[in-house]
């Protein structure tokens, strides 16, 4: 008996020890692959104007940690968005002072259109996301959630 008990647990635990099989198929073929969770797209119904947001994490931070629609007026988000785009439009012209791998593209945001609520939060809380993952400072407002 005592030697039966170690033999019948070694056997056990052989045959606990499974190995899966589970491969994960990515299709990179796919437009939906890896970018659908990367990718945010607001378009208001009440402006034709619509904002796409490419950006690894944003997504997840919006949903996490950003303050709620709603706590700041759309007038605070459009005015901070003016000088939050003509800071950024700014480094977008001098490549050799600021990285251009992060400001890729100029924005254009006229101060005189209404783009209505959504798109105005989305744009001031991606800013405020790349200020935070980036380490960059637009202006002299520190960026907080």
């Amino acid at each position: 008996m005592k030697k039966i008990l170690p033999i019948i647990i070694v056997i056990a635990l052989i045959v606990s020890c499974k190995s899966y099989n589970n491969t994960q198929i990515i299709n990179h073929d796919s437009e939906d692959a890896l970018v659908k969770t990367d990718t945010v797209s607001i378009s208001s119904n009440e402006t034709d104007y619509e904002i796409i947001i490419i950006e690894p994490g944003f997504y997840n931070w919006l949903l996490s940690k950003a303050r709620p629609r709603g706590f700041h007026s759309q007038q605070y988000l459009e005015t901070r968005n003016q000088l939050l785009v003509q800071s950024w439009n700014q480094r977008n012209l001098q490549p050799q002072v600021y990285d251009p791998n992060l400001y890729e593209l100029r924005i254009d945001y006229d101060n005189l259109t209404d783009y209505g609520y959504e798109v105005n939060y989305l744009l001031y809380n991606y800013f405020i996301y790349f200020q935070l993952k980036y380490n960059q400072r637009l202006t002299s407002f520190v960026p907080r959630i």
